[in-house]
């Protein structure tokens, strides 16, 4: 990697396995300083167990991780870099915001108390009320507000908008990226919502079947693959000059979608650049089973 953009989180080969069940399998992947990465899979693809061990929450069984440039770890060093919000939003509910920023100002080096009172008070968020009481949509931002003001250099987030609606979802991820553009802080972003990762999202994690599909900047990722239609017909030209990811077929005609290799010369073949949401299902079609169901396209609200 330049030195300009250095890679905070490095893995190679990473596994987990709980007794007879293999979580996460020789994970590779890279996210450079400065990006917000989706992490998308369906339910049981193994990202909340990523998360958990890019936090320091869990060991690895298997392979190596560099997160920060060190080992991830539970010491205060390595804890004060790193913001993880869970999908459960963890917060005392029987606490005011303020009372969670006090709380937050005895256990962090370079605690920021002002920058969530005013993010807080900008949403219209009281400060003095139990978070119990408040939304979701609300406990989703004070958690958020909380962990920023920690100033991680690394982000965590667990699924954090799942059950918040459009307008709710739409105000957290604008919160989000303010935070990245102010600088020195990267984000990696669970979430089934696709629409939303498309928004704010410039790097990309696809997991399935406990194993990284894709990794890379969006825009690399979506020049390497291609669209293509043309008449039915035998495919075996086509899978030896490129990877083959899906095809679809009617009685006259076939789509697939490759990885591409080289130029296609077939002039059978009629090529259309492929989007975000296209290239995510194909390659979670692969693997399609129960949980696929899940992942939420473009224009849908779960």
């Amino acid at each position: 990697m330049a030195s300009s953009n250095p890679a905070v989180i490095q893995t190679c080969g990473l596994s987990k396995r709980y007794r007879k069940v293999t979580a996460l399998s020789e994970a590779t992947l890279t996210v450079p300083q400065g990006r917000i990465s989706a992490l998308i899979g369906p339910n049981g693809a193994g990202k909340t167990t990523l998360l958990r061990l890019l936090a320091g929450l869990a060991r690895p069984t298997g392979g190596e991780v560099a997160v920060l440039g060190g080992a991830p770890r539970q010491d205060p060093a390595f804890l004060a870099e790193i913001g993880f919000v869970a999908q459960e939003i963890p917060l005392y509910r029987r606490l005011s915001a303020e009372d969670h920023i006090g709380v937050g100002a005895h256990l962090n080096p370079r605690w920021d108390a002002a920058s969530v009172r005013q993010r807080l008070k900008g949403l219209n968020i009281p400060l003095d009320q139990t978070v119990g009481t408040l939304s979701g949509g609300q406990r989703a931002q004070v958690a958020l507000s909380l962990t920023l003001a920690k100033r991680p250099r690394l982000l965590l987030l667990d699924e954090p908008v799942a059950a918040l609606d459009p307008l709710a979802r739409r105000q957290f991820l604008a919160h989000l990226a303010e935070a990245v553009a102010g600088g020195g802080l990267t984000v990696v972003l669970s979430s089934h919502l696709l629409a939303d990762l498309e928004r704010v999202c410039d790097h990309l994690i696809l997991l399935a079947a406990s194993r990284v599909q894709l990794c890379g900047d969006i825009d690399t990722v979506l020049a390497e693959h291609q669209v293509l239609v043309g008449p039915r017909k035998d495919t075996t030209a086509i899978e030896k000059a490129h990877t083959l990811v899906q095809a679809t077929h009617t009685a006259r005609q076939s789509t697939l979608l490759i990885r591409v290799g080289g130029p296609v010369v077939d002039p059978a073949w009629e090529a259309a650049d492929v989007g975000l949401e296209e290239l995510v299902l194909g390659y979670m079609g692969q693997h399609a089973g129960p949980a696929f169901s899940h992942l939420t396209s473009v224009g849908e609200d779960q």
